[in-house]
């Protein structure tokens, strides 16, 4: 029994791994930083360590015997569904490592362990991103300032403080480092790209392109010739050999935005590159190598894609080693002031204007809309704003359109459906729902799209907060368990 002082404010450690040389090394670097440490040997000690008392932090080697690191994280998540837990392993086996992390694991290292590595390591998992620490992270170089403010009207930052946000930036960090291929999901505009290049600017891979190609803004014939290049003569009008994407990415990242949107016959063709490694240009006879990282974006259903056949099943297997779904706009409230004002610094400073005020009313009614364009909408609306200052027009031009949003959704299909002749049947569906019915479902709807924080719910209905209170008593209302 180690005679060591307990240090109360220091974290406690608890290493897991069945090699005592390697047990007793880690344990001494631990314990030279000052931290708590216990150490297991066997995944059942593990787990009753942690059911008895929960680590801060668990090491976990996850080449145990008997019982695997894998089975071994998800027991203790099962008793300790916040345990963070750092896996260690002595292969680079990016599958082992993409289930260790849908289990829930935090990070990964690689043996040997080095104590630079360990510190950083830990110091990410114990100290996560600060609630106050919401400020955009700029993950390109620019060499002139034209540059850099070109960049930033491109929305390429990446803002977290939102704790889904905060979750996906951390994600991203481990995910850059393992050579897979990545699904982002979301609606349009929410940043899909931007968090690609987040990805990869923190890969290996950082200092090779970056190539982004949009699936849905070109033909089957062109895409394919833009995705693998041709030969000169390959078709009318080819006078002159071209490199496809594939072969411009070469050693970096390709993304594929609007996957979705891909015609079938090319997905066919993209399985193979990402089976194979191969592909010919249009109208060549020789192989090339693809060393590129796929990244796929898309804002489409991609399960109501594969049972209406639109989409391979085969590719979203191919494609889904792991998937990143980033939340809309409106539910992510806190970050709106905070975009509101980088947009607005930089649009100022991009159009020589003196900076733009950014008042609580007009914060407020940022927060009140819902917009359904996301960050581009919201880019836009800076935009116009930052040149025109004029926050009584700004306002006005928001508070317009969310006199139809702010109804739910059910009143504003009534009051756009046709009956069989053509005719616009609204006004009749909607007096015939009551209104405390539209008054239900209007509160019903603030309150999911801002999970329940009360006071911005009460701010979007424009009503106080003690009235909103009184609304959620009479409906009988309580928040999901």
């Amino acid at each position: 029994m180690s005679t060591q002082a307990i240090v109360p404010n220091k974290p406690r450690i608890l290493v897991v791994d069945d090699e005592p040389s390697m047990l007793l090394y880690t344990k001494t670097l631990l314990e030279t930083a000052d931290y708590q440490v216990e150490t297991a040997s066997t995944g059942i000690e593990a787990i009753q360590k942690v059911k008895s008392r929960p680590p801060d932090l668990m090491l976990l080697d996850i080449c145990m015997p008997n019982m695997s690191g894998l089975q071994i994280i998800q027991a203790c998540r099962d008793l300790v569904p916040d345990q963070r837990i750092v896996m260690v392993t002595c292969s680079t086996d990016t599958g082992t490592v993409v289930r260790a992390m849908r289990l829930g694991a935090l990070d990964y290292m690689t043996k040997p362990i080095y104590k630079a590595e360990l510190d950083a390591v830990i110091k990410r998992c114990l100290n996560p991103i600060e609630d106050d620490a919401a400020i955009p992270l700029l993950h390109f170089t620019a060499t002139t300032e034209q540059e850099h403010i070109d960049h930033l009207d491109q929305d390429l930052f990446f803002l977290a403080a939102n704790q889904k946000m905060k979750q996906i930036r951390a994600q991203a960090a481990i995910l850059a480092r393992v050579d897979v291929p990545i699904l982002l999901l979301g609606e349009s505009g929410v940043g899909k790209e931007v968090l690609a290049r987040l990805i990869h600017n923190l890969s290996l891979r950082a200092d090779k392109p970056f190539i982004k190609v949009n699936c849905a803004a070109l033909p089957v014939d062109l895409l394919e010739s833009e995705l693998f290049g041709y030969e000169t003569g390959a078709f009318t009008g080819a006078s002159r050999a071209k490199p496809g994407k594939f072969e411009l990415a070469n050693q970096g990242t390709l993304l594929l935005d609007e996957l979705g949107e891909m015609h079938p016959t090319l997905q066919a063709k993209l399985l193979h590159v990402l089976q194979d490694g191969q592909y010919s240009r249009l109208g060549g006879r020789t192989s090339l190598t693809a060393d590129v990282r796929v990244l796929a974006a898309t804002n489409v259903d991609i399960q109501k894609a594969i049972a209406q056949k639109t989409f391979r099943e085969d590719l979203y297997y191919r494609l889904n080693a792991f998937t990143m779904e980033i939340p809309p706009l409106r539910e992510r409230l806190e970050e709106i002031p905070l975009l509101l004002k980088h947009y607005l610094e930089c649009f100022s400073k991009k159009y020589a204007h003196a900076p733009v005020r950014q008042s609580d009313r007009i914060n407020d009614a940022c927060l009140r809309y819902h917009w359904p364009g996301n960050l581009r909408e919201l880019g836009n609306f800076a935009k116009r704003y930052a040149v025109l200052q004029d926050e009584a027009l700004a306002i006005s031009e928001l508070q317009n359109k969310c006199r139809c949003c702010e109804l739910p959704d059910l009143v504003r299909k009534d009051l756009v459906r046709q009956d069989d002749d053509g005719n616009l049947a609204g006004l009749k569906s909607l007096v015939r729902i009551s209104r405390d019915e539209i008054e239900l479902k209007a509160i019903e709807a603030a309150l999911q799209a801002t999970h329940w924080n009360r006071k911005l719910a009460a701010r979007r209905l424009n009503i106080s907060y003690k009235a909103l209170l009184n609304k959620i008593k009479q409906y009988r209302m309580a928040p999901p368990q």
